[in-house]
């Protein structure tokens, strides 16, 4: 008589979440980690579980109100599968990796910057409106700003 009630009752209720199945406890109703932890997600909760423990996932999750729940365990998974990772530095060591990529990215773009500046240096200065002293010398003069004040031009030149 058991079995039966047990296999009807196995093909009405829907898979345990992945938790309650690592946990291998009935999943009930109002399941704190159903909605977060789906059953064909199983390495998600195991992660959590092993960094932070069941219990303490169960308490934070019931301390917070339901709209910030998700993001919650958004954070717990990233950090535990960080933690599984590098289990010293967790996501501390990605974010430092990252920006010591970021760090030796602006040093190649900078460098990088340097000599375009460079290039076009050299390309000014090997072009023919450059290649004479006196024309060189004529061209810096007519850079000047004329003012619109009334002031005398030979000021300028």
């Amino acid at each position: 008589m058991k079995e039966s009630s047990s296999s009807s009752r196995k093909q009405g209720a829907p898979a345990p979440c992945a938790a309650c199945k690592l946990l291998r406890r009935r999943c009930a109703e109002d399941c704190v980690f159903a909605p977060y932890f789906p059953a064909d997600e199983p390495h998600k909760f195991a992660n959590v579980h092993k960094v932070f423990g069941a219990s303490n996932v169960n308490k934070m999750l019931q301390e917070l109100p339901e709209h910030q729940r998700g993001d919650a365990v958004s954070s717990m998974v990233y950090e535990a599968n960080a933690r599984v990772r590098d289990p010293v530095y967790g996501c501390v060591g990605a974010i430092s990796s990252l920006q010591q990529q970021i760090d030796a990215l602006q040093t190649q773009l900078a460098l990088a910057q340097a000599e375009v500046v460079h290039m076009r240096m050299r390309q000014y200065s090997s072009s023919p409106d450059c290649a004479s002293p006196s024309t060189r010398g004529r061209r810096s003069h007519n850079h000047h700003p004329k003012s619109s004040y009334n002031m005398d031009d030979s000021f300028w030149n």
